[in-house]
Parts: C-alpha cells; sequence; structure tokens
C-alpha cells in the first residue's frame, strides 16, 4: 500500500467508530464465538457452524471488518456459496451493513470488483476476467453453460447422442439397451434413461479430474470385483465422446466450467495472489475440484476461511465430498502448510431447546467411527439460545397411516384457526421424497380438512392445475402432434395430451370469449399457412431459389400480387419498412435472401411468452391473481411464474419467431410439445430443487429436505420417519477405485451416514414446533435413531397444551435486504401485483406484459371505483 494511502486509510480510521458501534447499531450482539470469528484477520479459518448459529452474519461482518478496518479492497476478496438465493443474501446483507458504515464516515464502498456468489457463477467470471487472469495471454472464447436441463437436452440431440455413443464404438440405435445394461438392473431401449444414467458419471469424472487417457492403462489393476475393466472403459469411452460432442457444439456444462477455471488457475503463475481474502460457505457442499480451486486461490496469503456443518452435508449425489470439510485442517497443512485456527459456533437461535435436543440426540446416536477408530464426524455442543423448557418436539398418536394423518391434519387446523401461525405458509411438511405414499396420504388429510397445500413437486409440475390449464390451451390453439416411438413413458404421455384437450374443451365452455380468442389465433396460424403456400408457389413458377438474394425490383411486385395472398401477407411484401431494411442490409454487405422475405411476411406477431400473458387477461386466470392479492392465496400465482420460465427457456432456446415454416405440418407443435413438453415429463420436471421459488401465502408447503436445507419454519411436520439403506450408490462403488485422493467415508457406511444428516437437517428446521409422524402397523417402520426419541416422554398431539406453544409472528429478515429504487419502489409505486409477479415469483416478462397488466390495472381500479361508490351509499344512507 502506498504511503497516501496508508495516509488516508489512517484519517478513515480514527472517523470510525469500533465496530461494536455498528453491531449496536444494526441490532447484532455476537456471542465470544462470533466475535472472535469476525475479529479474526489473518492466517486460514475453519469455522464449524452448527443450525441456527448465525454463520452467515458471521460471514458477512468478518468481511466487513476486512473491507473496513484493515482497508482489504472489495476487488482483493472472494465469497463464494452454493445457491442463488445465499449469493444474493451475503450481496445485499454486505451492501446493507456497509451502507451502515457510508452513512457514518461519508466513505462509499463498491463491491463490483468483488467476486461474490455463487461456485459456478464465479468460476464462469474467472473464464472471462482478461485484467485479472490472462494479461498478456490469449483469452479463449467462454462456450455456453448448460445447466441440467440443458445437459439432457444436449445428449438427446440424436446428432451428439451418435458423437457419443460411436465414441464408444456403439450402434446408436442399440447403444441405449448396451449402457443402461451396464448400468441399470434392466436394460432398456430408451435413450431418455440411458441418458439419465449416464449424465452422472460425466459429471463425476469431470469433478474428480479423472482423466481416461491416465486411467485406461491401468484400469486391470484398479478395477476389480463388481465391475470389469471393460465396463469401466465402456464408461470412459462414453466421456470422452461427450465431452467431442460439446466441444463441437461450443458448450460446457457445470461440472466442466470449474475444470475450465481450474485449469487457468493452474496456467495463470500469479492465480494464488490475485484475492487476500477467500471465503468459502457451505463448505460441507464442496467437490473436489471445488476444493482444489479455492486452496489454488489461498497460495499466495493464506487466508482461505471455510464455514460449514459436516451434520448438513445432503450433497454427495451431486458429487460434494464431506470429507473436504471433515479433513480441512489435516488439507491446510497438505496444500498451505498451515494449521488453520478453528472456532465453533454452537448457539442455536433458532429453535427452543426441547427442538435442539432431539436433533442433538438424534445425529448421536450414529456411530461415526470405523474399525480402525477414524471418525467421521466433527463432535459438536450444540446449545439453545431460547432456554425455555416447555415442550416443542410431538409425536402423532400410534396409528396406521391414514389415521395419523387424519390426526396430524386436524391439529393443523387447530394451530391456524387458534392463531398460532399468522399464514398456513409458516408451517412446513418436510420428506426425504415428495413421490411417497405417505406425502400423499397427508396431502388428502390436509385437503380433507379445507386446507390447501402447496406441493408442486409431490408429482409433475406439468400437471398442477394452472400447468394443464395454460397448456390445454396452447394444445388447442397449436394441434396435437404425432410422436412417434413407444413405450410405457409415450403411452401415458399421450393419456396426458388427452388431459389437456379435456381441459382445454372445459375453459372454453365456460368461457365463450377465450374460446373465440383460441379460434382467432388459429385464424391467424392458417392465415400464415396459407400466404406461405401462395408466397412459395411464385417461388416454384419463376423458378427462384430460396437462398438466392432478395431483389425487389424484379420480386416484389410477383410477391405481392400472390394468387391466394391475405391482405396481411401483401401489406407485409409491400412494407417501407422491408424496403429500408433491404436496402440497409445492402449496404452493409449483408444481404437479405428470398427465403428470408418469405418468412418475415409469414410470421406471427407473437410468441408463446405472448401468448401466455394474453391469455393471462381472461377471466379464469385473471381470478387466480385476485386470489394472491385479495385472499392471500398464492399457489396458483408461484406456479404460474414457474411456467413462464419454462416457456422463456423454450423461446430462447428453440423457437423465438413463429413462422409459418416452422408452423406448417405439426412441426411446431411437434418440437414443443413432442420434444419439450415430453422430455419434461419424463423428467418429472418440478421435482428438481429450485430454491428461488417463494412459498405462497395461504397454502402449506411441502418440502423435500433437501429443499429444506438453510430454511426455517415456526412449525414443522416430518412426515415420514422411514429411509431404506440400499447401500452405497452404484456411482460411488465404480469411482471409488479410481479415485488418486483418500478414499474417505467407507462404502458400507456411506448411505448410513447419509440418511442420518438428511434427517438432522430436518429436525434442525423446526423454530417453535417440532410434529413427527408415528406410523405403526403392518409394514411401518421408523429409522433406528428416532426409537428411543418416540419411545421416551415425547408428548402426543392429542395431549398437547396449545397454549404451551408461542405465537408465530413475521419476524424481521436476519439478514437486511438492499431495495433498489427504479427495480423494486417505482415498480411497486407503478403496480403492487406487477411488483408481486415479477419481483416475487419470478415471471419472465415478455413483449406483451403490458396489455396484460394494463388489463389488470383496469381491473383493480375498476374495482377501487365500485368500493368508492359503495362507501358513498353507505355515508349518505347514514
Amino acid at each position: 500500500m502506498s504511503t497516501f494511502h496508508q495516509h488516508l486509510t489512517a484519517i478513515t480510521r480514527r472517523q470510525l467508530p469500533p465496530i461494536e458501534r455498528l453491531w449496536e447499531m444494526s441490532g447484532f450482539t455476537p456471542n465470544d464465538a462470533q466475535r472472535e470469528a469476525i475479529l479474526h484477520v489473518d492466517g486460514p479459518l475453519y469455522l464449524t457452524a452448527g443450525p441456527g448459529s448465525g454463520k452467515t452474519r458471521v460471514l458477512l461482518w468478518r468481511t466487513l471488518n476486512l473491507m473496513v478496518y484493515y482497508g482489504v479492497k472489495a476487488e482483493e476478496i472472494f465469497l463464494a456459496t452454493f445457491t442463488e438465493k445465499a449469493a444474493r443474501q451475503l450481496s445485499d446483507g454486505l451492501r446493507s451493513y456497509l451502507g451502515l458504515v457510508t452513512n457514518l464516515t461519508g466513505q462509499p464502498y463498491d463491491l463490483a470488483g468483488m467476486y461474490i456468489g455463487t461456485v459456478h457463477s464465479l468460476c464462469q467470471r474467472i473464464l472471462t476476467d482478461r485484467r485479472r487472469f490472462f494479461l498478456d495471454r490469449q483469452r479463449p472464447r467462454s462456450p455456453a453453460l448448460l445447466d441440467d436441463l440443458g445437459q439432457y437436452f444436449h445428449l438427446y440431440e440424436r446428432a451428439n447422442w451418435e458423437i457419443v455413443t460411436r465414441a464408444a464404438g456403439l450402434d446408436p440405435s442399440s447403444a441405449a439397451e448396451v449402457v443402461t445394461g451396464h448400468l441399470n438392473t434392466q436394460p432398456s431401449a430408451s435413450r431418455h434413461r440411458a441418458i439419465e444414467a449416464l449424465r452422472p458419471f460425466f459429471n463425476r469424472f469431470s469433478e474428480e479430474l479423472l482423466d481416461p487417457a491416465e486411467l485406461r492403462p491401468r484400469l486391470s489393476s484398479l478395477v476389480r470385483g463388481e465391475f470389469s475393466p471393460q465396463d469401466v472403459d465402456l464408461l470412459l469411452a462414453l466421456y470422452e465422446g461427450y465431452l467431442q460432442s460439446l466441444r463441437e457444439a461450443g458448450r460446457t456444462d457445470f461440472a466442466l466450467l470449474q475444470r475450465e477455471a481450474f485449469q487457468v488457475l493452474q496456467e495463470f503463475q500469479g492465480a494464488g495472489g490475485v484475492f487476500r481474502h477467500v471465503i468459502v460457505d457451505e463448505y460441507q457442499d464442496t467437490n473436489t475440484i471445488q476444493e482444489r480451486i479455492f486452496f489454488r486461490l489461498a497460495e499466495g496469503t493464506g487466508n482461505l476461511c471455510v464455514v460449514g456443518d459436516d451434520d448438513q452435508a445432503l450433497y454427495r449425489f451431486r458429487g460434494a465430498t464431506v470429507e473436504n470439510f471433515v479433513q480441512f485442517p489435516a488439507r491446510c497443512q497438505k496444500y498451505l502448510n498451515q494449521t488453520p485456527r478453528t472456532i465453533s459456533l454452537e448457539i442455536n437461535y433458532r429453535s427452543r431447546s426441547h427442538i435442539v435436543e432431539t436433533y442433538g440426540r438424534f445425529i448421536n446416536h450414529t456411530n461415526w467411527q470405523d474399525r480402525d477408530g477414524m471418525v467421521y464426524r466433527i463432535p459438536k455442543n450444540i446449545r439453545a439460545y431460547r432456554n425455555d423448557l416447555a415442550p416443542a418436539v410431538v409425536a402423532s398418536t400410534p396409528a396406521e397411516p391414514e389415521q395419523a394423518c387424519q390426526e396430524i391434519a386436524r391439529f393443523v387446523r387447530r394451530l391456524i384457526e387458534t392463531g398460532k401461525v399468522q399464514n398456513p405458509n409458516q408451517i412446513a411438511f418436510l420428506y426425504p421424497s415428495l413421490k411417497s405414499e405417505q406425502a400423499k396420504r397427508m396431502i388428502a388429510a390436509l385437503k380433507a380438512e379445507g386446507l390447501d397445500v402447496y406441493a408442486p413437486r409431490a408429482g409433475r409440475f406439468l400437471e398442477v392445475d394452472e400447468a394443464r390449464d395454460v397448456l390445454g390451451i396452447f394444445l388447442a390453439i397449436f394441434g396435437r402432434p404425432t410422436i412417434e416411438g413407444r413405450g410405457h413413458d409415450l403411452r401415458t404421455f399421450e393419456v396426458y395430451l388427452t388431459a389437456l384437450q379435456t381441459r382445454a374443451d372445459e375453459l372454453q365452455q365456460t368461457d365463450p370469449l377465450l374460446k373465440q380468442f383460441i379460434q382467432n389465433r388459429r385464424d391467424e396460424i392458417q392465415r400464415a399457412l396459407s400466404d406461405y403456400a401462395a408466397l412459395q408457389a411464385v417461388l416454384t413458377r419463376n423458378r427462384w431459389l430460396p437462398d438466392q438474394l432478395y431483389d425487389p425490383a424484379s420480386m416484389k411486385r410477383a410477391l405481392a400480387d400472390a394468387p391466394g395472398l391475405s391482405e396481411t401477407g401483401h401489406r407485409l411484401v409491400s412494407s417501407a419498412y422491408l424496403d429500408r431494411l433491404v436496402l440497409l442490409r445492402a449496404s452493409e454487405g449483408r444481404p437479405l435472401s428470398l427465403e428470408y422475405v418469405i418468412r418475415r411476411a409469414t410470421s406471427l406477431d407473437w410468441n408463446l411468452l405472448d401468448l401466455f400473458y394474453q391469455l393471462m387477461g381472461f377471466e379464469h386466470f385473471k381470478a387466480m391473481f385476485d386470489r394472491a392479492e385479495r385472499q392471500g392465496d398464492e399457489g396458483a400465482v408461484a406456479n404460474l411464474g414457474l411456467l413462464t420460465q419454462y416457456l422463456a427457456r423454450f423461446v430462447q432456446e428453440r423457437v423465438n419467431i413463429l413462422t409459418a415454416a416452422i408452423l406448417s405440418e405439426h412441426k411446431f407443435s411437434g418440437m414443443f410439445f413432442g420434444s419439450f413438453i415430453f422430455a419434461l415429463y419424463r423428467l418429472e420436471e418440478g421435482e428438481r430443487e429450485d430454491e428461488e421459488n417463494p412459498f405462497p401465502r395461504g397454502r402449506i408447503p411441502f418440502l423435500t429436505i433437501h429443499q429444506a436445507k438453510g430454511l426455517e419454519f415456526p412449525v414443522v411436520v416430518l412426515g415420514n420417519l422411514d429411509k431404506r439403506d440400499h447401500g452405497a450408490p452404484l456411482i460411488e462403488r465404480l469411482v471409488r477405485p479410481l479415485l488418486s485422493r483418500p478414499a474417505g467415508e467407507p462404502l458400507d457406511r456411506m448411505t448410513a451416514f447419509d440418511i442420518a444428516r438428511m434427517f438432522y437437517v430436518a429436525l434442525s428446521r423446526a423454530q417453535n414446533l417440532l410434529i413427527l409422524a408415528h406410523f405403526s402397523g403392518r409394514g411401518q417402520r421408523q429409522d433406528e435413531a428416532f426409537k428411543p426419541i418416540l419411545n421416551g416422554n415425547l408428548p402426543r398431539l392429542a395431549d398437547f397444551d396449545l397454549n404451551s406453544l408461542p405465537n408465530a409472528v413475521a419476524t424481521d429478515e436476519t439478514l437486511p435486504k438492499v431495495y433498489s429504487f427504479t427495480a423494486d419502489y417505482l415498480l411497486y409505486q407503478t403496480c403492487p401485483r406487477q411488483y408481486m409477479i415479477f419481483r416475487k415469483f419470478g415471471f419472465v416478462p415478455s413483449r406483451s406484459q403490458t396489455m396484460f397488466f394494463g388489463s389488470l390495472v383496469h381491473r383493480t381500479i375498476e374495482d377501487l371505483h365500485h368500493e368508492i361508490i359503495r362507501r358513498r351509499k353507505l355515508t349518505d344512507g347514514r
């Protein structure tokens, strides 16, 4: 640091209040461990943080301490986490706390240069950061990034499937049966099932930095027992074909993105000095390649801070390696030649003491030690800040599932009716899987009590009412495609399409205006198709080729006067705008083809998203928004918001403009329904986690335990206490011999460990009350760790005193939020409903959104006008 900057920093420090003053102003009183962690500055820091221990606040205040009191610049900090929601919380919280400092000192802080975000987003930034990581080197062009769904579609494309399978010496037409025969118990000719079986292996090979060329000569010595070297060699060859298909398409996936970022760091000699501090949240969720990236970035300074909880490690199925966290001190010695400072955050500020005691007993029931004395867990002493002694964990009366679900549903209704919760969305039902019969029984029991639930992942998202309504109307407009193939998946999808048609018919019968709208859209499509045929006839008659250049002087009149061309088609071909565009493109050396002109003249002026927002103006859909705004039932709106995200993906990646060429011969319907929607249907899309999706007011949320990680609720119902141990997953058994790193947890204990961690996460989500569903009878069982809890002095629902339960209140956010004047306040001032939809539920905008909101705002103003008249009459009548 220059003398000038040192002097400036010294002046600023004299103006600064002590950090304790900032804590007081923000209402934060750190405990001793939190304070110690915040004030730690130099060297590696190992934070073991139990549930509800305020770890995110600690990270934020520690970052502020580094920036404000030690002069660390924003661009010298690397702050990573694992979800978009957590990344946004970190960014918003840090801006808010730094804003507090700015208000006191006048010193502004700009976070634009800080590497703050998800690990994947930061890896992507490394690959494009010429200033820091490429300097005098050539930066390669970044490939298009595929998420999980994009990766599936990439592999499903016939050309890519051929590249992948031929690389392994397989016939593409029969490769699926070979692949599933190796990886599943039953061979299948379904390419879909083969791809779903392969994707985890491809991702794992990338995350573990496995090199097929390096491994292949050693397979006979590495692989024994359950798998043959030929089995593994086949997978490696398919992986090589997958990498080749990505290169040819100019694409990459999340796992390879990290691998490419690590390669950049390896090649750049100064990588270890780019950041003065590397801070990683949720470190128990890291995989091998991520660990290598973090240690590489911290090589120069040794300032690597990690925070996490091995008891909440849930993402082994995504390649996460919990040993990275459990063995962090040893890894620090290996990579940094330093011993980290260890601080344990063990005070739980979230839950009542009975809840903390219960999940502590549960996790300690598992034996975490192997035969050689190796312990695979960090011992903890989690204590509750809330020290009331009243019961906070209760179980249903032991009974058959039907009766137990009914008892819980009745109790939940009492919680709502007595005001123990302010809104039904403060009661969360958690399950290992929402596909279970137990979840379905509970949903039915709640509905029988007149309670609405929000459980789009309890089945296929495409089967929720709102998706069926919209897609049914789309099917009525575009027509049903003919889907070639056979098999159970196709048969069930055909039944689903028939149900969509039936739903569209029902909606049209109840709304004549909607019926007319659908007919008008069909007429527009037919007009475009007829014009396309008329213009194609002109090409045939004049022996013009579609790819030859468009010459207005010799072609315009013939096209505009084509027999059978509609008035709209004539106007589009003859438009002055088209003439100007032709001249402009010619002057730029990019002349237009005849085919372009014809497609432009026969395209629709709306796409799928436009069509969606046009539909939202009809009474059936407007009523959903009214219920959200007036009655507090936001479930339907939340589902519609998720649907726009799928539609936007199709529009952006497949078909942006609807032309007659695409609409002819049901090609578009085949692409949308026969390919895109069919893929979502088979993938059971909606079961996958979406941490950005909010829990709508007015409905009781059903979540998988994985989805609930990082969340908290006043009341939690754990609706299934059973998760079977089927042994180590196939991918773990196959990949383990190929790894160069230490083996990690024993394969025969791995799944038992993961089950214990999963239930621990579920038990630690509750703030005020935790309800355990106790099923008994034939075929019913609970995880062994639950038995001493259930068989102890646990209160039962029938005897539980509701008066002992604190009322759930709408507490302030744990972390402050930053609101944008233009994006938040002005949008809210313009239209609260528009704010709710776009900012809260993530609706993807479209060109027709103005029309949609114009209708809704008009409706709102009209309702207000009638309310004023009603009140005036009441006043006049007094």
